[in-house]
């Protein structure tokens, strides 16, 4: 390809990172022939409703990590919770979203996206009734498991083909609709952490604060379902495309700095309640610092894909995001308890920022919608799955030492491992 040609795409694919948001909206059926067709509707207002439901979907799919996090010493006591069920309960559902991702194409092929989504909806709302249930002789373990796993492996289909959905059926919105979308999913780990502990300080119990994620959830699956079930679905076929993303470098770096960032995001909703109520916060206060952190993520989600996609290249974006999150997570735990406010704020923009920027990797590594879709199901496979285990590892270091000191540490090497990383990851090369 001539210099000219490398411009154009060049200038495509930034223009695409611009207009998609932090998401990258990858079309997770770009593979199929024929092409999957939008979403049947009626007209604007039929339109304008389906926009609504794929937002609300989003704005459901980060409450199961932050509520859980939220009343965690609660659930520990109340349900008298052995220390590696804790561990097992942070890490499986961020391991499920790795391990279910690749399963959501073939699952869309089959029954088509919108039919796939209502399923995982039902299946997300089944999970978090089933959390809290007390089963006869057994007591609150088994049902924490199954109900935990259920969600996991059902955010993972919605976090494959609802930006694909968004992506196909607003064309000419992407702009306001990936940026609605995204900030629902951050929005959503934001209420998880915020109003968890005040509904168990109302009630008392730490069954109905779980419970009472239930009910959105139940909400959303029942405004999607009419628009879910009178869509037709033909027979498609994969015909894959694109560069072999597996064999490449730089696909390898990207994909391990979405990993590093993995590991410090979803460690962020699985720990950051406790560490602050270790250090004395109350859980209220706890829960109000993670939500004020989580919407400084929005900010830095929202700006963050647009000065990556201004820059020649993202070395010095993607390197200083990963040490504001590693630094910031670290001072969280041991930092001046007086400044806790500014570390959480610090870690929460750095966060924000860092997860958006490695997404945006996508589209600004690759030169066409095959290549990056299959780019995206590798960072989200290796990504989530390999990236469970940051939180993995601060519950075995706080079981292991009894304090999150060690955790600090972790995340500092962390946070320095994702420089190098996103530094070479934002070298100005294609895959």
């Amino acid at each position: 390809m001539t210099d000219a040609g490398n411009g154009t795409v060049k200038n495509e694919e930034r223009q695409r990172a611009r207009g998609a948001g932090p998401g990258a909206l990858v079309d997770a059926e770009i593979d199929e022939v024929p092409s999957a067709e939008p979403t049947r509707v009626g007209g604007r207002r039929a339109l304008a409703y389906l926009g609504l439901c794929l937002v609300l979907i989003g704005l459901n799919l980060r409450t199961v990590f932050s509520s859980f996090s939220a009343v965690l010493p609660e659930v520990t006591s109340g349900a008298g919770l052995p220390g590696w069920a804790v561990v097992v309960l942070t890490t499986v559902p961020v391991t499920l979203l790795g391990v279910f991702a690749p399963l959501a194409p073939v699952l869309a092929r089959r029954f088509g996206a919108e039919r796939v989504l209502l399923g995982a909806m039902a299946v997300l709302t089944a999970g978090l009734l089933m959390r809290p249930v007390d089963v006869p002789g057994a007591g609150h373990l088994p049902a924490l498991l199954a109900g935990t796993a259920a969600c996991g492996a059902a955010i993972a289909l919605c976090n494959v083909l609802l930006p694909g959905l968004v992506k196909r059926d607003f064309p000419h919105r992407l702009g306001l609709m990936g940026g609605l979308y995204t900030t629902a999913i951050c929005a959503s780990a934001a209420l998880g952490a915020g109003f968890t502990y005040p509904v168990f300080s109302a009630t008392g119990q730490w069954t109905s604060a779980l419970w009472f994620w239930a009910v959105p959830a139940a909400v959303v699956l029942l405004l999607f379902l009419p628009v879910a079930i009178r869509q037709r679905h033909g027979q498609h076929k994969a015909v894959h495309e694109g560069v072999n993303v597996w064999r490449s470098a730089m696909a390898w770096q990207v994909t391990i700095f979405m990993v590093l960032q993995a590991m410090m995001s979803f460690s962020v909703f699985a720990w950051l309640a406790p560490i602050l109520r270790e250090r004395g916060v109350d859980g209220g206060t706890a829960g109000l610092m993670v939500s004020a952190s989580i919407v400084l993520q929005m900010l830095g989600s929202l700006f963050a894909p647009a000065l990556a996609a201004r820059l020649r290249d993202q070395r010095a974006i993607n390197t200083v995001a990963a040490l504001m999150t590693g630094s910031g997570f670290a001072l969280s735990i041991f930092g001046p308890q007086e400044l806790i406010w500014v570390w959480t704020g610090l870690l929460g923009l750095g966060q924000g920022s860092l997860t958006a920027v490695a997404l945006t990797m996508i589209m600004l590594r690759t030169r066409d919608g095959h290549t990056a879709a299959h780019l995206s199901g590798m960072m989200q496979g290796v990504g989530y799955g390999v990236g469970s285990t940051g939180t993995l590892m601060v519950g075995q270091l706080h079981q292991a030492t009894g304090s999150f000191a060690a955790a600090g540490m972790l995340f500092l090497a962390v946070g320095l491992l994702a420089a190098v990383f996103g530094y070479r990851a934002g070298r100005n090369r294609y895959i």
